[in-house]
Order: C-alpha cells, then sequence, then structure tokens
C-alpha cells in the first residue's frame, strides 16, 4: 500500500500549502502515531517520514484501520471552527494506492477515496 492526500483549499480557490498531517494506525491499544508529514506547494503529501515506531523506512503500510489527522487549526488560524480534522479508513490490499483528499473551508470540510 502506498498513501498520499491532497489538502484543497475551497474558499480560496487553491491548495493548501504547509497543512501538518500525521498518520495513526489502531493496534490493540488505540491508534499509534506511525508517521507524518506537510502538504507542498500544491497541497499534497506523496512521501511521509516515519515516526519513532512507526513505519520503518521503505516499509509499506500493512491492511488495518489508519487514521490521518489534520492540523487544520495551523492553517486557517486561531479562529478554525474545525481545529482538526480526523479521517478514519480500512486498508484491505496493500498492493493499492491509497489517496484520501481532503476538501478544506472555514466552516467545512469533506473527504473521498480518490486515485
Amino acid at each position: 500500500m502506498s498513501l498520499s492526500t491532497h489538502v484543497l483549499d475551497t474558499a480560496r480557490g487553491r491548495p493548501a500549502k504547509d497543512v501538518h498531517v500525521r498518520v495513526f494506525r489502531r493496534d490493540a491499544h488505540g491508534f499509534v502515531p506511525v508517521a507524518e508529514g506537510r502538504t507542498d506547494g500544491d497541497g499534497r503529501i506523496r512521501d511521509w517520514t516515519p515516526v519513532d515506531g512507526g513505519w520503518a523506512p521503505g516499509e509499506d503500510p500493512r491492511p488495518g484501520t489508519y487514521r490521518l489527522l489534520f492540523d487544520t487549526r495551523g492553517y486557517l488560524g486561531e479562529d478554525a471552527f474545525f481545529p482538526e480534522v480526523s479521517v478514519v479508513f480500512t486498508v484491505r490490499d496493500a498492493a493499492e494506492h491509497y489517496h484520501v483528499p481532503l476538501l478544506l473551508s472555514p466552516y467545512g470540510y469533506s473527504t473521498y477515496r480518490g486515485s
């Protein structure tokens, strides 16, 4: 499995640059952090930085339940109505690519499985 995301600011009509996103994997104790990244100038993260005890360099994520946690307050500012957005999804086939876009505005968001 490979994982990517794309954050689009629908209020401004442009990509959301420099949004911090963390990846968590569910285990027997809850969600544990495995990787993190920041969106680039096009609002995308294709390559993730493993966190301690998370993905090993070059490791493909395995099937299971994952959570992407978007720091929307860091992007929208202190008055953000949704200070963070949590998207939980299931990986069934480790051979597939998983793309999870986030469409963001000050008072709403939407997500879906992309390609």
